[in-house]
């Protein structure tokens, strides 16, 4: 792991919530640039009830806390089954917050495991000529049931009771379903026929220990977030005045003259790469498109001098010029690409637009008698915006500069768990929004998909872990504390919503959920609180 600097870091976050509207092309228009990584803890923190939103199985999305488990069974068992002699555990770390048990078997547990097992196969074996649960001689039972039967079931029985035992020097930090015993059990078989003792492995998972460099960087960070300029609300005030004023006008056919600024053309858009070989020019599949409806007041959002490369084209004309993609273009297979544009006008049209005075105010915004006070709520609308934008942009930087901090080794189980989360929530997504065929569904949700996903998106899923234990980590530290009454009332909000969408729920788990949103939401504030922030306009 890459080691932080001494200093306090700098993080530098850019932010756009700007959607460019879709079309048929995808390469001469920019890229829409939003928010670079938004952690689910963010999608949440706003309301438990947006967070708790109702879904199959109301899986957690992030986890500040681990469920630990002192054993695959109940305290209650393990404390009951005392066992007649010690048995022997030694403790190894391992990477990646992992510990290997060796756990050592005295002859005397082994011996009381099989005394046990042969007792409970002469309750139930029904041996030829003796009556059920009566004694049976014990090399007559074995010689029923099997050798290898009654070896199997010892070593189960072995392993059942002294699993807890070994488990108890990991109490309180092994987490959930992450124990595994990894000796096979041949070789197990092995060492209890040739001592009557037992020897096995135990790998498990334990909670991660979060170090942060520098330590106690947190406590005075330095965050400068880019707001791009669209997201200021006068500008997008003016934006959707004059979008909404447009939506009032007719469009009319322009038939004596070219494009124009303020214009809008339907156009057929080609290219091919340029080559020494005219013969080898290549098509670029990507930049082509037909009837791309091209709003000239939208120039700003398309390929750098494309508006001014088609400028005074006319209906029915074909205009062909080179392009070089420019090196900062987000497409990093188009950067510096010599092309060859071809762009047909298929249809022109001028805007025949109402004056923009107080006779249509209501038809701009209802309720409204004049134009200034449309322009007043509408900044008031956008000013809101803006500020919840700076709010997630500023969440969003402040996350991505604490990842960048802690130094913590991510458990196997814990990275599926959380990948697997990520990726049934972007299933469900997708679901939502796409009509999915069973063939498609099925495969989806296949473990191939899956896996593929979590190699894909393991930086992704790295970092959102790093985040979560980091305010995780903050929240004990800085002692803070969310209120019962806060709990109480996002649980209540959140089984109103369960219940109005008609889904089933785990009170227990909706409680841990809003516990942890919460939580996350207090450690977000402080750290703003005690942050050095700069928001710097793009």
């Amino acid at each position: 792991m890459e080691a932080c600097c001494t200093a306090t870091p700098q993080t530098f976050f850019r932010f756009n919530p700007a959607q460019i509207p879709a079309s048929p092309s995808s390469v001469f228009l920019k890229p829409s640039r939003n928010i670079q990584h938004q952690s689910p803890l963010l999608a949440a923190r706003a309301s438990s009830r947006q967070f708790l939103h109702p879904r199959p199985d109301c899986r957690k999305t992030i986890s500040t806390r681990f469920a630990a488990s002192a054993a695959p069974t109940t305290a209650d068992s393990a404390a009951i089954d005392k066992l007649p002699a010690d048995i022997q555990v030694t403790e190894t770390p391992e990477p990646n917050s992992r510990v290997r048990l060796s756990v050592e078997v005295p002859a005397l547990v082994c011996d009381d495991c099989y005394k046990r097992v042969i007792s409970e196969f002469m309750k139930q074996a029904k041996v030829p000529g003796f009556r059920p649960g009566k004694n049976v001689p014990e090399n007559i039972l074995i010689s029923y049931v099997g050798k290898d039967a009654v070896k199997k079931a010892t070593i189960e029985s072995i392993l059942k009771r002294t699993l807890p035992h070994a488990m108890s020097s990991v109490s309180g930090r092994a987490l959930e379903d992450s124990v595994r015993i990894s000796t096979k059990f041949p070789e197990m078989e092995s060492t209890y026929s040739s001592m009557k003792s037992l020897r096995y492995d135990v790998i498990v998972d334990v909670a991660p220990e979060v170090k942060w460099n520098p330590e106690g960087g947190y406590k005075n960070l330095k965050i400068v977030v880019e707001i791009d300029k669209e997201i200021d609300a006068q500008t997008a005030a003016e934006h959707e005045l004059r979008r909404r004023h447009k939506a009032l006008g007719a469009l009319r056919i322009v038939t004596e003259r070219g494009l124009e600024v303020g214009d809008v053309a339907i156009l057929d858009i080609s290219a091919t790469t340029i080559e020494q070989d005219e013969s080898a020019a290549q098509a670029i599949p990507s930049a082509e498109s037909k009837g791309f409806q091209f709003d000239t007041e939208d120039g700003d959002k398309v390929l750098p001098d494309f508006l001014n490369s088609i400028t005074g084209i006319k209906r029915g004309e074909s205009k062909s010029f080179p392009y070089v993609f420019p090196d900062s273009w987000e497409q990093e297979n188009l950067r510096g690409l010599r092309a060859q544009f071809t762009v047909d006008c298929k249809e022109l049209f001028y805007r025949d637009l109402p004056e923009l005075n107080d006779s249509i105010a209501d038809k701009i915004l209802s309720g409204c008698s004049t134009i200034e006070q449309v322009k007043e709520i509408l900044l008031e609308k956008f000013l809101e915006v803006e500020q919840t934008a700076k709010d997630q942009a500023t969440d969003n930087a402040i996350l991505d500069q604490l990842h960048r901090m802690v130094e913590v080794g991510i458990p196997p189980s814990l990275f599926e768990e959380q990948g697997r989360q990520l990726y049934g929530a972007q299933l469900l997504q997708i679901q939502a929004n796409t009509k999915l065929s069973e063939q498609q569904l099925a495969y989806l949700s296949s473990p191939k998909a899956v896996n593929e996903f979590l190699q894909n998106q393991r930086e992704n899923i790295t970092s959102i872990i790093k985040q979560n234990l980091a305010v995780g980590d903050i929240y004990k530290r800085e002692n803070l504390q969310v209120l019962t009454d806060e709990v109480v009332k996002e649980v209540e909000n959140s089984i109103t919503e369960f219940k109005r969408h008609d889904q089933e729920y785990d009170e227990e788990r909706v409680k841990g959920q809003v516990q942890e949103v919460l939580e996350g939401s207090k450690v977000l504030e402080w750290l703003k609180e005690h942050a050095a922030i700069q928001y710097i306009t793009k």
